[in-house]
């Protein structure tokens, strides 16, 4: 089973572009990452740049409008993810427990939805999914 675990560090979403990373809080992330990855279960793992950063793409008016970061009505970002693989809920929850986040952040974890979690139906529309992610490089 695939999990998403999103960092949600409270307050990332007011950080200015230039925002300074603690090295000792990145030491012990690393020391978490590499117990990951030796534990086998790391597929993938990414920090974000900040809001202020980025854009968003709406679709409210049928059109899309875009709003340059950092977005007034944001109360909870995305920092960074990790993708594992696991063979529980249970599992990503202990993996998640064991970071060594700070107080202020907060990890979500999500269940990655599988072709076969989908009727027959779906499944035909999403034929060509494979081969998508194969040429994403995954």
């Amino acid at each position: 089973m695939r999990f998403m675990m999103l960092m949600i560090p409270l307050g990332y979403e007011t950080a200015p572009p230039d925002v300074q990373l603690d090295p000792e809080r990145v030491r012990a992330m690393m020391k978490y990452n590499e117990e990951l990855q030796k534990a086998g279960v790391l597929i993938a793992l990414d920090g974000l740049h900040p809001p202020s950063m980025g854009a968003r793409v709406s679709f409210a008016s049928g059109r899309p409008m875009v709003t340059d970061g950092p977005f007034a009505e944001a109360r909870e970002v995305l920092g960074g993810y990790w993708m594992i693989n696991v063979k529980s809920r249970e599992e990503a929850i202990a993996w998640a427990e064991k970071c060594p986040a700070s107080a202020n952040e907060v990890i979500e974890i999500r269940q990655v939805q599988e072709m076969d979690d989908w009727p027959d139906e779906v499944q035909e529309a999403m034929a060509g999914l494979p081969e998508l992610r194969k040429a994403g490089g995954r």
